[in-house]
């Protein structure tokens, strides 16, 4: 049987890590790797009691047998994946035999068991990608979350984007706040694999034999509703996913600005209440944007029913 596991580095509550890891083994994770950026002694008690996680705090001990800690949240992300996959090279008996490289906010959805899916991989196949959906706030007692997704054809992306969205949707790829590259499955134990946030690099090769994995989505839940929006907006404009050296989103051939000009911009000209209108047409389940997603056949509900995962395996917490 195939086993497949999960590699995080997580700074994030002990709720929010318990619910990503119980979902994750019900899907069928063999193993969690969770690299916890944060001295949090409790949390990592919690997690190393559970026989399928393997918890580390990435001390100033861990840091300094490599290099010295870095100051980019994105290179200890790469790093802390790498000595996961280090974990499997040249094993007699390795603990899994894939991996995924995923953040704390992000649930792999599928319709069908994810290791059959991965078994069904061609030899030639060393990486497999997986495509995001992104979640809306709620506003109303609709049980499961709304989310978003997204074409992979680029013009009609576009195009969906602006219909749906149309005060923003043309600053936006697919009326996205985050990323639409989707996260990427690897085959674990691959000797030099360098893993970045969406790609891998074997040699001189990047992402060898990539299939897809249209039976999974990346639910993610990157700013679930307006408050946590605004909690995490200034470190995402300063070092996150909304950072000035970024890349627009958008490439029409049209200047755009990306999205640290954009907020930027709002902000500068309304203040909060321009970024929390722009929040409620691009990120909460409106009536109306539920029925243009729907239109263009990009709504997906789930109903991931976290608390219910977290009580099946860590009672009491």
């Amino acid at each position: 049987m195939i086993r497949w596991g999960v590699v995080s580095t997580i700074r994030a509550p002990l709720p929010e890590i318990l619910d990503f890891a119980a979902w994750h083994l019900d899907q069928g994770a063999a193993k969690l790797y969770l690299y916890l950026d944060d001295d949090v002694p409790e949390t990592l008690a919690v997690l190393n009691r559970h026989p399928a996680i393997r918890a580390t705090h990435t001390d100033a001990a861990w840091w300094a047998k490599r290099n010295g800690r870095p100051d980019r949240h994105q290179v200890r992300q790469s790093l802390n994946a790498r000595h996961a996959n280090n974990r499997q090279v040249g094993r007699s008996s390795a603990e899994v035999d894939w991996l995924v490289h995923i953040d704390v906010d992000e649930f792999l959805i599928s319709r069908m068991p994810i290791d059959t899916q991965l078994e069904a991989l061609p030899d030639s196949a060393l990486c497999a990608r997986v495509r995001p959906i992104e979640a809306l706030a709620p506003t109303d007692n609709t049980k499961g979350i709304a989310f978003k997704a997204c074409h992979q054809d680029q013009a009609a992306r576009q195009a969906a984007s602006e219909a749906c969205f149309p005060t923003w949707g043309g600053y936006l790829s697919g009326g996205f706040l985050s990323h639409v590259a989707g996260k990427l499955f690897f085959r674990a134990g691959l000797k030099g694999l360098q893993i970045k946030i969406h790609n891998v690099i074997l040699g001189d090769e990047t992402n060898p034999g990539q299939a897809s994995l249209p039976g999974i989505e990346l639910g993610h839940l990157h700013a679930r509703n307006w408050d946590q929006f605004l909690a995490d907006y200034r470190f995402r404009l300063a070092q996150g996913s909304y950072r000035s050296e970024l890349k627009a989103q958008v490439r029409t051939g049209a200047e755009v600005p990306n999205l640290h000009e954009l907020f930027t911009t709002i902000e500068t000209e309304q203040g909060e209440a321009g970024l929390r209108a722009f929040y409620r047409e691009v990120g909460t389940a409106t009536p109306e944007l539920c029925d243009r997603l729907e239109a263009h056949g990009l709504l997906r509900r789930h109903d991931l029913d976290l608390p219910t995962h977290r009580t099946r395996h860590f009672p009491g917490c």
